[in-house]
């Protein structure tokens, strides 16, 4: 009983720091461009000598 006294406090902790670093990546843009990394390894550079 005593160890629920630490780990729900600890869960929460982490609950809040993984969701903020979610809204973290949401504001800073990190899912806006979701298809370009995709379809840029598909497309040759034409910067050839």
């Amino acid at each position: 009983m005593t160890t629920l006294v630490y780990l729900i406090p600890v869960a929460l902790f982490l609950g809040a720091l993984g969701l903020s670093g979610f809204l973290w990546a949401l504001r800073s843009g990190q899912y806006e461009d979701l298809d370009g990394a995709a379809e840029r390894i598909l497309i040759e550079p034409d910067n050839r000598p």
